[in-house]
This record gives C-alpha cells, structure tokens and sequence, in this order.
C-alpha cells in the first residue's frame, strides 16, 4: 500500500492531471490500472488524489503503461520534485493550481488592497484592468479575462465555498475603464457578490494582498499573487499569521450591513461624480 502524505495545492493539481491522463488514455478504472500495474488500487487512488509522493519508478510505469514518451515524464517527474514543499512559486499567467485550489476549497477569506476581488469582477472590469496593468500582451487578454469569468463559475454550484471578501477603500477609488464600468462593478458588488467588508482608508492596518483557502479534508493554503509570480503556502507558521491578519481586518472593517450602504451610495451616484478622487467613505 502507498504511503499517504499530506497533499498541497499543486500536489493535488498534478494528482488530478494523472488522472485525467488515464481517463483519457485508457477505459480501465483506477482500481482495473491499479492491477494492471501490479500496484494496491490504493496506491493509484492516492497517486491521484495528490496524496502520495511517488519514486522516478513509479512515475515511469504510470505514464509509460498509458503509452507516455520520456520527454512526457521527465517533465512530470521535474513538476513532481517540488509538488509537496510548503512553499510552491509558479509563473504568473499558470492558472490552473490557483483554479483548482479555489474550486476544491470550503471557505475562501480574501484581503484585496488595490483592486476588486477576482471572484466578483465584471468582464469589462477585468478586461480595462489588465490592460492598465501592462504586464500581459493584448492578445492574451481575452483569454485571461475568460478564465477569470469562468472561475467565478464556483459561486453558483449547490455546494459554493463560503466567501469572505475584504476590499480596501483603495480599490473602489481606483478608476478603471470609464464610469460605467465602474458604476456596473460597484452593483455587482452589491447585489451579486458573496460577503463583502470594506476597509475604510483611516484604519491603521499596512497588509498585502492574499487569500486563505480552507479545506474539509486537507491543509488550509495561504496564496499571494503578484504580476511576475503566484506563491502558494502550507507552511503552519504562515497559515497562523494569515489568519492573524483576517482577525485584525475583522475588528477595523465596516461590517456587512456598513459596507452594503456604502456601496449602495456608490451605485446611487452619477457618473460624472465616479470620475472624482478622494475619499468617499465616512
């Protein structure tokens, strides 16, 4: 039988890929590959669950009985060196970890500081955003802002994590696209986002961005993104310093009921008054 370790967001991620690899490869089950391999049907169901930790030899009779080449597990085996560290760098446009990591979390508490939360952006608003950022080429924009709507996929489903969004007062002021967009961002905000609490610009907090995804069966995992990198952290002194900080954002923040009138006085202004800057938060 294989030996369980404790997953991690991109073990899991890797996991899943092996199993949509057989799946497509292959009409067995995992338990008919299991015996096939000559392997515990434990063994392919925790290999699979990123659940398991597996040698070069493990790897090589996986993907080889599914017909892979070795250029296909050298770079598996490259992906699996570091899948199970408490502290996983990936590339900023790799969106699949940070995809699966939320649609497989119970909770989401996320702090945003300059922006509005991924999870309740309109396309415009994403599309006016990453163009103002200058980080990705124009071409891609359309696909990145499509993978950001259909994240938010995971709002609708029966079972949706609870969210908890913190936006700072920063973020609503900062203009992006024209008035509408922003007027438009602003109800979504109000009327079909999950919870949200604003951070007025006078509460003496200095934080950056992140999110804790929390989990019925796995490791809480804190994430951090940048535009040249996306951190992804089990480590258990830096998942009790995040969930310090979501204490300190519950005492200085409006609560809901604060936060909803304020952003009912954002959708009830006119547009010409969204071109303003300054404070607007009491």
């Amino acid at each position: 039988m294989a030996t369980s370790t404790p997953s991690t967001a991109y073990s899991r991620d890797l996991g899943e890929e092996l199993r949509k690899v057989r799946e497509r490869s292959t009409d067995l089950t995992g338990a008919a590959f299991a015996v096939k391999l000559g392997w515990d049907p434990s063994k392919v169901s925790t290999l699979e669950n990123g659940k398991y930790r597996p040698s070069e030899i493990d790897l090589v009779q996986y993907l080889s009985m599914l017909g892979k080449d070795i250029d296909y597990f050298e770079d598996f085996k490259r992906r699996f060196r570091y899948a199970f560290d408490e502290y996983i760098v990936q590339v900023s446009d790799n969106l699949k970890t940070l995809a699966m990591a939320e649609a497989t979390a119970a909770t989401v508490t996320s702090y945003d500081t300059q922006a509005i939360p991924g999870l309740s952006q309109t396309p415009e608003y994403a599309d006016s955003l990453y163009r103002m950022g200058g980080y990705i080429v124009e071409e891609r924009i359309p696909a990145v802002v499509k993978c950001r709507m259909d994240r938010q996929a995971i709002l609708n489903r029966h079972d949706r994590p609870a969210c908890l969004f913190y936006v700072h007062e920063h973020a609503l002021h900062t203009q992006v696209g024209d008035a509408q967009i922003m007027q438009d961002q602003y109800a979504k905000l109000l009327f079909g986002a999950p919870r949200i609490r604003i951070v007025p610009a006078t509460a003496r907090l200095v934080a950056t961005s992140c999110v804790l995804w929390e989990y019925d069966k796995a490791r809480p995992v804190a994430f951090a993104s940048t535009d040249l990198a996306k951190v992804f952290v089990q480590d258990p002194a830096a998942i009790v310093r995040t969930r310090l900080l979501f204490d300190r954002l519950a005492e200085v923040a409006l609560d809901e009921e604060e936060s909803r009138k304020v952003l009912a006085d954002y959708v009830g202004r006119p547009r010409e008054e969204l071109h303003e800057r300054g404070p607007r938060l009491a």
